[in-house]
């Protein structure tokens, strides 16, 4: 039997691509999964269709990027079930775009939410999981945490960070299990916040082979549902055709 049902799941980034099929792939599973992103209509009806279909599923308005609001999302996760087995700091962004473009702003923007949200993640859960003598987390780098591409720059960069910050809190941790998820091209929202002409054309190129969601959601289920004694340090998934 998986070593899923019961638990409690905090998804960050849970109202559209990975995380929603993440969310409903656990419940389905019997996981009790709490749900957070900024856009609480897609929460709400994704958490009515997990209950539609038997499951348990619970919604909070998140920004990542807010330690206190981060600290709220996962106290909120306790308080409802009683405990938090796993976090996965999914929420992430990526405007790509060449250096010279010098979008500093969305730069910012990049750091904030994909190397910030994952600390904050982890500075919310950590003390929680250390009280109850066990936890997980699963944080989502990518593919880019392993290779750097033009426009791509900063991206890599603060997957490579989060690529760090796993390994690091992996080695610290007596405990708790550390899973990084490094998922290559997925049909998700991701990149939508491009600005630059040039990269949005590099992007649709990739995406002619790109994996869906799904995919990613079914590696998240494996590490979770390892014996408590296995820890999954790191899953690579990318589409067959993918190069690089």
């Amino acid at each position: 039997m998986l070593n899923v049902e019961n638990k409690v799941i905090a998804i960050t980034g849970a109202s559209s691509g990975i995380g929603e099929a993440t969310a409903k792939l656990l419940a389905q599973n019997g996981a009790k999964v709490v749900l957070g992103a900024r856009r609480t209509d897609k929460l709400e009806k994704l958490v009515k269709e997990i209950h539609a279909s038997g499951g348990t599923a619970e919604f909070k308005a998140l920004d990542v990027t807010n330690r206190e609001d981060v600290k709220a999302f996962i106290g909120f996760a306790r308080d409802k079930f009683g405990r938090v087995d796993v976090i996965f700091n999914n929420a992430g962004v990526m405007p790509l775009s060449p250096m010279n473009a010098l979008k500093v702003e969305e730069w910012d923007n990049m750091i904030n939410v994909n190397i910030h949200g994952v600390l904050n993640g982890i500075a919310a859960g950590l003390p929680i999981m250390e009280a109850q003598g066990g936890g997980q987390f699963i944080n989502t780098a990518s593919i880019g945490a392993h290779v750097v591409a033009p426009t791509a720059a900063v991206y890599c960069a603060t997957k490579y960070a989060v690529w760090a910050i796993s390994e690091g809190l992996r080695q610290e941790s007596q405990n708790i299990r550390v899973t990084t998820i490094s998922p290559g091209v997925v049909e998700t929202e991701l990149g939508s916040d491009i600005t630059d002409d040039t990269s949005k054309g590099f992007l649709k190129e990739l995406r002619k082979t790109a994996l869906t969601s799904d995919a990613i959601a079914r590696a998240v289920l494996y590490a979770v549902s390892q014996p408590d004694d296995v820890d999954v340090n790191e899953v690579i998934v990318r589409p067959l055709r993918q190069m690089m």
